[in-house]
């Protein structure tokens, strides 16, 4: 088994970032990003402002919008000077984000143009590969930019506030699956949340990740794009985890006020995994812990899980 090592990770990127100027200012911008923490509960989350991610946090994702534009993640749409190296998993390539939320933030884009329909069970892979990695995915209707190609992406897992607390609330002693309502925490939101061990049992619980769902809370019909999730290799017993955030809208009620009193903030998997990315500085300035918890109950299931998203993956 190839693995990724940090070595490779930071080849990869120093390489891109000599060849692309532009990437290379995006993450030079990154030295002048604020950061605040968010006080909710046993989440030790933070507000990020990011004026340069507007592009994806205001991105136009309607059936229409994607229709009239190339797919900037096929490999004859991309920039020029935009590197790609393969994935050691096949079908599969590695990318420097070039507009990055932390110094490491890569997308891995299957190379056949597909839509992003479910969560790609090949992420299991890619997490054990590349242990220092988190591997996410965002739902069509769930913070993707590109819905109509698959892709996920990585950053550090020590980056991601969610990663350290499902760690913390669900031993390896548990294997399987578990929902964040058994944890006993003070959440802005619930999830679900796997260990997956070496044998029978945890390929029976792998399998189940593609049955994910959120519901709209518009219409109240189950939503395969209404997912966010998370893929890693614990650093304390080696075993894969996963997270499935269930979320129920794609932007809170805010996001769509007029001007003066909106938020531009669009939740995707690192908004969930607790850094809440803001592009302007107005919305960082009036950012609450009370607003942060607004936003989540709005696009995720605060109170519980759906009853048929339970019965799908816990035990009885």
């Amino acid at each position: 088994m190839n693995h990724l090592s940090i070595d490779a990770i930071n080849d990869l990127l120093e390489a891109q970032l000599l060849s692309w100027p532009e990437a290379k200012t995006n993450f030079d911008r990154l030295q002048e990003i604020k950061r605040k923490p968010l006080a909710l509960g046993d989440l030790n989350a933070a507000a990020q402002l990011n004026p340069a991610r507007i592009r994806s946090t205001a991105a136009a994702v309607d059936s229409k919008s994607i229709s009239e534009r190339s797919c900037f993640l096929c490999g004859s749409n991309r920039p020029e000077e935009q590197m790609s190296a393969e994935w050691p998993e096949a079908g599969w390539e590695l990318l420097v984000n070039p507009y990055p939320i932390l110094p490491v933030h890569f997308t891995i884009v299957s190379k056949e143009h597909r839509p992003q329909d479910e969560i790609p069970l090949e992420m299991a892979m890619m997490a054990e590969l590349a242990p220092s990695l988190a591997i996410f995915y965002n739902g069509a209707r769930a913070g993707a930019s590109a819905p109509d190609h698959a892709h996920c992406q990585a950053m550090l897992k020590s980056e991601l506030p969610l990663i350290a607390l499902a760690e913390r609330f669900h031993s390896a002693d548990e294997p399987g699956w578990k929902s964040s309502e058994d944890f006993g925490a003070d959440l802005p939101f619930h999830f679900l949340s796997a260990v997956i061990t070496p044998d029978i049992e945890g390929m029976s619980a792998l399998s189940k990740v593609p049955k994910a769902f959120g519901v709209d809370s518009a219409t109240g019909k189950q939503d395969s794009g209404l997912i966010n999730a998370f893929f890693w290799i614990s650093d304390r017993d080696h075993l894969l985890r996963i997270v499935i955030i269930p979320r129920k809208a794609h932007r809170p009620s805010l996001y769509y006020l007029p001007d003066d009193e909106k938020f531009v903030i669009s939740p995707g998997a690192v908004d969930m995994a607790g850094l809440l990315i803001v592009p302007r500085a107005e919305d960082y300035d009036r950012l609450t812990p009370e607003i942060a918890r607004r936003i989540y109950a709005e696009t995720a299931f605060a109170d519980s899980l759906p009853d048929d998203l339970r019965s799908t993956f816990l035990k009885s």
